[in-house]
């Protein structure tokens, strides 16, 4: 596709990098409305929100490198090298740290987890839908070979050398599956949002529809690393399965008495 918007000499403007700086603009200015509508700081929560923002960036490239220790172990000079640099890591590496630095952040300034997390929820959700749209421009993450009328097939040479991703193959657009049904979450979450909730609600919607999202589309990718447990599910959908077991405990803990 276009993993480049501007190139000049040896500098370029990757597409990906802008379309995670709009979803995190558009994130932020959600996560806004929402901190107001439920009555809490503004600046507090888009303050979290940026130092979420690091955490994750950190926690998405740590459990690449967990995730791919055998390639990092064989060839170190890769951890500095500009194409890890420039890679957004893994996910669930990301919300996991992200996650957990705002529970001790949260925790030792005296703030409620629980509301800042449903306020948060929806934000995510949008700027993570957002973000997808530059992987499919950049090349990264694609699907595994496709035979369907909506198969898509690369053949820019810079997405390739930039992401590996197969030139002149018809692909599943797994980038535009996550984008849909990850906008799909941001719908559900905000409009559970409008509505009175108890809160931990809307976290607990988030991590189930999110989850099972992302286990859906994770059958279409294309794998370059042993499943684990020598079953059918990866690494991601393991720990997505997890998420969604948390997402379900939190909703049964957040039910309405009848």
């Amino acid at each position: 596709m276009f993993p480049k918007i501007i190139t000049i000499g040896d500098f370029y403007l990757p597409s990906y990098g802008l379309f995670v700086a709009l979803g995190f603009i558009a994130g932020l200015w959600l996560a806004g409305r929402l901190a107001r509508r439920a009555g809490l700081n503004p600046d507090k929560v888009a303050d979290l929100a940026i130092y979420c923002a690091l955490a994750g960036l950190a926690g998405a490239k740590l459990l690449m490198f967990a995730l791919n220790a055998d390639f990092y172990w064989n060839h170190p000079s890769a951890l500095l090298s500009f194409d890890t640099l420039l890679s957004a890591g893994v996910y669930h590496g990301g919300f996991l740290a992200a996650l957990a630095f705002a529970f001790f952040y949260l925790r030792h300034h005296r703030l409620p987890f629980l509301p800042i997390a449903d306020a948060l929820a929806p934000a995510v959700a949008l700027g993570h839908a957002i973000g997808r749209l530059g992987c499919f421009a950049a090349g990264c993450c694609w699907g595994a070979s496709c035979s369907r009328p909506w198969a898509v097939t690369f053949t820019n040479p810079d997405a390739h050398a930039l992401t590996g991703v197969p030139l002149n193959v018809p692909l599943h657009p797994t980038q535009l599956y996550e984008a849909a049904l990850t906008a799909l979450v941001a719908a559900l979450t905000w409009f559970a949002s409008t509505r009175p909730h108890p809160p931990g609600r809307i976290l607990g919607i988030y991590l189930l529809t999110y989850s099972a999202a992302r286990i859906f589309v994770e059958f279409f990718r294309e794998h370059d690393q042993a499943l684990p447990f020598s079953g059918p599910l990866t690494w991601t959908q393991w720990i997505a399965a997890g998420l969604a077991i948390a997402g379900l405990l939190l909703l049964r803990r957040t039910r309405r008495p009848s």
